[in-house]
């Protein structure tokens, strides 16, 4: 199938380039490069990624100035209209600030910068992110961030809880999440957030070496989802 996918670059980002790579690896098709200073998006996409990194050196909160760049309207507007959208680590955090999805990400347990290779359990196999993995199942991805502690109140939370919408959690405490939570997702099951790297866990012939290739499922979940739509 014709796959479009594009990688949204804000001044910080530091994992938009292993994105565009892991798309391609998996896709067998480019992914197209948009510069956050860009007005609006390329026309025809499939899906839209928002990478890690230190967008606007996460002055003020991680992730706040980068939802309020030009082309975060073009996909807060792809997103309403059911584009599936997925933010890794920072990209996670400017869905958050963008009210794309609830919550907050907050400073780390322990105020210790993360970078190591975490088990997950998946929560939600109802998504096109998620639908080919099996529930209660172990992922290995790794994790790299300073920012990734998951908060919201408990109303919120219960509301994540009983509709279904988280995704991934840690098997182990990681980082102070709230409940273990390691990505959640929105109403519709159409935009994504998590704080692991599944574009670092996608080569298997990597797999002694960097601890697994996990990551790639997710990837080809969205490709067979979109697929079979």
């Amino acid at each position: 199938m014709a796959f479009r996918a594009g990688v949204i670059t804000f001044p910080g980002s530091n994992c938009d380039r292993d994105m565009a790579v892991a798309l391609e690896a998996v896709s067998g098709q480019p992914a197209l490069r948009i510069w956050h200073g860009d007005a609006d998006l390329p026309a025809g996409l499939d899906l839209i990624a928002l990478p890690g990194g230190f967008s606007y050196g996460d002055y003020l909160r991680s992730g706040a100035m980068a939802a309020m760049s030009p082309i975060m309207r073009a996909v807060v507007a792809a997103a309403e209209r059911g584009v599936p959208v997925l933010g890794v680590c920072n990209g996670f955090q400017v869905l958050t600030e963008a009210r794309l999805l609830p919550g907050a990400l907050m400073r780390n347990a322990g105020q210790r910068f993360i970078c190591r290779t975490v088990a997950l359990t998946v929560e939600n196999t109802n998504s096109l992110f998620t639908s080919g993995f099996t529930p209660g199942e172990s992922l290995r991805i790794p994790v790299a961030h300073h920012d990734g502690n998951f908060f919201a109140d408990n109303d919120t939370l219960d509301r994540l809880e009983g509709e279904g919408l988280i995704a991934f959690r840690y098997a182990e405490a990681c980082n102070g999440s709230a409940r273990d939570i390691a990505g959640v997702l929105s109403a519709n099951g159409r935009v994504l957030g998590m704080m692991p790297h599944p574009e670092r866990a996608i080569e298997p012939a990597a797999v002694s070496e960097l601890g697994g290739a996990d990551g790639r499922r997710l990837f080809e979940n969205i490709l067979a989802a979109l697929a079979s739509a």
